[in-house]
């Protein structure tokens, strides 16, 4: 790895953050000439320099890690197995959070939105789908988007998969993660999925309640959920780093009384 590899990948997140090079390197202490010999690989930075600079874009864990072995440096930061003995007990915390939420779906995902973790509301909504359509573990572009998974079940397929596709493509094009990006572009080949060049800018349909609400079928019963996606804010691992939680919780009287019934 080179100095210039490691400057094209600060030039390319600055990029993404919409941050000017002069207000950056004001920011973090260094002159705009400094970060400027940075960027064009004239300058080889410090790994403290780097990791101040990850820091004030908001660099997830394993991309800062990336960066210091671009930089020729050692990672800084662990990736431990969710299902290890040393996050037995974090895992267990999640786990409990999810189990408490039923009857209301619950899950834990990684950065590629594989499902980690789940509660029994959850299990059930995907009850039935074959593992080549929803993948393994449970992805949940996959299960949503795929005409054999949710797609078809879904009231409001167009609202609902917009906002999913924006999230995909923002993951995949922040990430660089070859993983998503071959899902996305599997996903473009399915039908009723828009172009993938379009997916950046897909509109954000107007609704009347305060936020957009999955309307799912179930059983012959129409379901309205939102959901809360929680991080870890304090997470110095990677695996916790990429974990998020996603909790559905009742639109309605009525998918309420549906998910207690169901219980």
């Amino acid at each position: 790895m080179t100095a210039a590899k490691v400057g094209d990948l600060i030039r390319r997140q600055r990029g993404l953050a919409r941050r000017s090079q002069l207000d950056l390197a004001y920011e973090i202490g260094i002159s705009p000439r400094h970060l400027s010999f940075v960027e064009l690989g004239k300058s080889k930075p410090s790994a403290g320099l780097l990791m101040k600079i990850a820091q004030h874009l908001d660099l997830p864990l394993r991309e800062r890690n990336d960066w210091l072995l671009a930089a020729g440096y050692a990672p800084r930061y662990p990736e431990t197995s969710l299902s290890g003995p040393e996050l037995s007990r974090i895992r267990a915390s999640v786990q409990a959070l999810l189990d408490t939420h039923d009857p209301y779906p619950g899950l834990a995902i990684d950065r590629q939105w594989n499902v980690q973790l789940s509660n029994r509301a959850a299990r059930r909504l995907v009850a039935g789908i074959p593992e080549e359509v929803r993948g393994v573990p449970t992805n949940i572009f996959r299960t949503a988007l795929h005409p054999d998974g949710l797609a078809g079940r879904t009231r409001n397929f167009p609202q609902w998969s917009a906002y999913l596709l924006r999230r995909l493509d923002r993951a995949a094009v922040r990430t660089q993660d070859p993983s998503l990006t071959e899902l996305a572009d599997e996903i473009a080949t399915w039908p009723a999925i828009p172009e993938r060049r379009t997916w950046s800018n897909l509109p954000s349909e107007k609704v009347d309640d305060p936020v957009l609400s999955w309307r799912l079928e179930l059983g012959g019963e129409e379901l309205s959920m939102f959901s809360l996606l929680s991080t870890f804010g304090t997470a110095v691992d990677v695996t916790l780093s990429d974990l998020s939680v996603e909790l559905f919780f009742p639109a309605d009287e009525q998918t309420e009384t549906i998910l207690r019934r169901r219980a």
